[in-house]
């Protein structure tokens, strides 16, 4: 399955929006948006998760890595939205007590959106 990342950007704050799987073979193009998005040094950054399916470990690796380099740059990383099966994953390897994990997008990052 394909991935897909768009990102949406407001008065430093950044909205990542991801379809698709995140897997082995799907993770560099995820990688590389981050390192992109993070070049231009956001606060905030939220990754709104209600369209991914699937999410492996090295999937998971990507978001704590961008999670790191947010917290170095002195930002903020959540998740949003994640599905049932990505939430599990986060319970089970204890990363949803690493990240902030939202039941749904954050009302101010929806706002933006649409401005």
């Amino acid at each position: 399955m394909e991935l897909k990342v768009s990102t949406r950007s407001h008065a430093g704050h950044a909205l990542v929006a991801i379809t698709g799987e995140i897997d082995l073979y799907t993770a560099p193009h995820l990688q590389s948006e981050f390192t992109r998005l993070l070049q231009e040094g956001p606060s905030r950054v939220v990754i709104d998760m209600s369209a991914v399916d699937f999410c492996d470990s090295t999937g998971m690796n990507v978001l704590l890595s961008a999670l790191k380099r947010m917290k170095e740059q002195g930002g903020a990383l959540d998740v949003a939205a994640p599905r049932p099966a990505v939430r599990k994953i986060l319970q089970v390897t204890g990363l949803d007590s690493v990240f902030t994990v939202h039941d749904e997008v954050p009302q101010e990052f929806l706002i933006a959106e649409g401005s």
